[in-house]
């Protein structure tokens, strides 16, 4: 048995409620009761049913792309008081906006045509799923009256079975609905709504054109609010989880906390942070789980990403003799490269609804929330992982003063984010080297974070962009975009613009696939230099309020910035930040490295 956690696969993702049920997750209706009206035939429809639906768990914008098919169902739902249409470039960047809208609003959904629509936008659909969001992906589908009559369709494949669309979201979503007839429509959509939010991964919804319009008696009231049955944990699990824990954690030396991205799905941050409260253990995050531990906690002690980790965080996690993941995904990624220098024997692995002791027992039906609660009453205070922490730490340097006019670096440029970052921000980082520069930020409470690691599609920012500043408003947008990952998905900034958003897009300008160059370089990694801040200003084109500029020194970033907080504190602004091809962070280095020699391992002998 391999006893390097580092290459064990990341254990099944939990069911649980995500979407706006209460946050102790027994949950209950969603909204309050509602009055039971009689609603007029326009109002009884299949398309404001799914509206209504959709406002009643929190969704208050969709993100679509008009198609013949779904026409009329867009019709009903902008009718729909509640709801605001978000009309995207192409179907790819609407899934993307609905995956950042659910980060933030915990639920998401986009609208998009059969086949040519749904097939385009299947790829965020799969990130979503990876990441455990729930979307709620629409797609206007054929006539009702052409299923089973032999006809071939525009849009189609050029074959008479329409389900080569639905098959494709079968391996990507937790449920299908194929709305065909009013008799089930109701049925299929509170289905497949409440199944989104309880499993916390997206849905496929297909509504056949001709029915979206109609009116049935099964909608001609207000829809019951929604009831999401509870989880519990089994009790007598729980009490045999907690006390071999604590059993192995009270017996420790130098025990630490680690917290993963599946606490996010689990709702159990804020007993994460009771834990560490209560047991003083030193607290680090691994990589995709940034931004959901306060890392003003006084016992934070950075992220731990292997040999890409947060300076002295790797040591001192490497070096206890008992660790707590919560909520882990343990990839080539996240391992960088299946090199983490842990051992199984020493982990205790708690997933949203299992935990894992060593090599020993494993406990399901367990809730990740109730079980950390139940260990801080039961685990020792023990500083000794922190204070050992305290002991070799040394505060970090600053990068060399910049000479006068000096070509940008990008530590300087990140120096100066550094100093952006408050409550009242959010922070996206596209796949890429900011990936790693973002991860060194030191990010106030409440300040946003969000990036895409266990799918890690370039290109995926620009949309998630407009969909977590659509759901918070209230929050500055930080988007920091490689180039290369900018040309997959650059269409969507004109719908920021559109909308009226007041983002900062800090687009780094170095002249290809940097990430590629680093794990394997050839020519295809250089990519065609674009002229951005014109590309954004023909976007512009003098609707809206927009704000570019290009930067090539570190006086020019002070007063871009200087502009951006600003003057045009109330517009979209754009900075194309000019940088060496090759100026790359360490950790970037080292992590290409790594996972350049996990992909090129050879194959063993058969």
């Amino acid at each position: 048995m391999d006893t390097k956690i580092g290459s064990l696969d990341a254990c099944k993702p939990a069911c649980c409620d995500l979407g706006f049920p209460p946050s102790n997750g027994t949950v209950s209706t969603i909204l309050n009761s509602v009055p039971s009206t009689f609603l007029d035939s326009f109002e009884a429809s299949l398309g404001r049913h799914v509206a209504r639906r959709l406002v009643q768990i929190g969704v208050t914008d969709v993100f679509s792309v008009p198609g013949d098919f779904n026409l009329t169902l867009l019709d009903h739902l902008i009718a729909e008081p509640g709801l605001n249409n978000i009309g995207c470039c192409n179907e790819l960047n609407a899934g993307y906006a609905a995956d950042g809208y659910a980060r933030s609003r915990g639920v998401g959904a986009c609208v998009v045509t059969f086949t040519v629509g749904g097939l385009s936008v299947l790829n965020a659909i799969a990130g979503a799923y990876s990441e455990n969001l729930p979307v709620i992906c629409i797609v206007g589908g054929p006539n009702s009256n052409d299923y089973g009559t032999n006809r071939i369709l525009h849009h189609t494949i050029g074959l008479s079975d329409f389900s080569q669309e639905l098959r494709c979201f079968q391996t990507v979503t937790c449920y299908q609905a194929v709305v065909n007839n009013l008799e089930d429509a109701h049925e299929q959509v509170d289905t497949a709504i409440s199944t989104a939010l309880k499993e916390s991964k997206p849905v496929y919804i297909s509504i056949s054109c001709n029915l979206a319009g109609l009116p049935h008696p099964s909608f001609s009231r207000e829809p019951v609010p929604f009831s999401l049955a509870p989880k519990w944990s089994n009790k007598m699990g729980l009490e045999a989880a907690v006390e071999a824990a604590a059993e192995v954690l009270n017996k420790a030396v130098k025990p630490v906390l680690l917290g993963g991205p599946k606490m996010r799905v689990a709702k159990a941050c804020d007993a994460f942070v009771e834990l560490a409260d209560a047991c003083c253990y030193a607290l680090a995050v691994m990589p995709s789980g940034k931004g959901l531990v306060p890392e003003d906690h006084p016992h934070f002690i950075g992220t731990y990403w292997g040999a890409v980790s947060t300076a002295f965080c790797a040591e001192i996690v490497e070096s206890a003799d008992a660790y707590l993941f919560a909520g882990p995904i343990f990839n080539d990624y996240s391992s960088v490269g299946y090199s983490l220098l842990l051992k199984k024997e020493k982990a205790i692995i708690v997933q949203p609804e299992r935990v894992m002791i060593g090599n020993g027992p494993q406990f399901g039906c367990v809730l990740m929330k109730d079980f950390l609660r139940e260990l801080a009453k039961r685990l020792k205070r023990n500083p000794t992982s922190y204070e050992n922490y305290h002991r070799i730490y040394v505060p970090e340097g600053h990068p060399p003063k910049a000479e006068p006019r000096e070509p940008l670096r990008v530590n300087v440029l990140f120096q100066h984010i550094q100093k952006m970052l408050s409550s009242e921000t959010a922070v996206i980082a596209e796949t890429g080297d900011s990936w790693f520069n973002c991860q060194k930020l030191k990010l106030p409470r409440a300040c946003g974070y969000e990036f895409q690691m266990q799918y890690g599609s370039i290109g995926w920012s620009v949309g998630a962009t407009l969909g977590y500043a659509q759901a918070v408003p209230e929050k500055r947008v930080i988007a920091c975009i490689g180039d290369g990952s900018f040309q997959v998905t650059a269409q969507d900034v004109s719908t920021m613009i559109r909308c009226g958003q007041r983002s900062i897009i800090f687009l780094i300008n170095n002249g290809g696939y940097t990430i590629e160059v680093e794990i394997h370089d050839g020519p295809y990694n250089v990519i065609k230099n674009w002229n951005y801040t014109g590309l954004i200003d023909a976007m512009h084109n003098g609707l809206g309020k927009c704000w570019t500029t290009k930067v090539h020194c570190e006086e020019e970033l002070i007063e871009a910035i200087e502009t951006a907080t600003g003057a045009k504190k109330d517009c979209l602004c754009f900075l194309e930040v000019i940088v060496h091809k090759d100026d790359t962070s360490k950790e970037l280095l080292e992590w290409g490295s790594r996972v350049s020699a996990a992909n090129s391992r050879p194959p063993n002998p058969q």
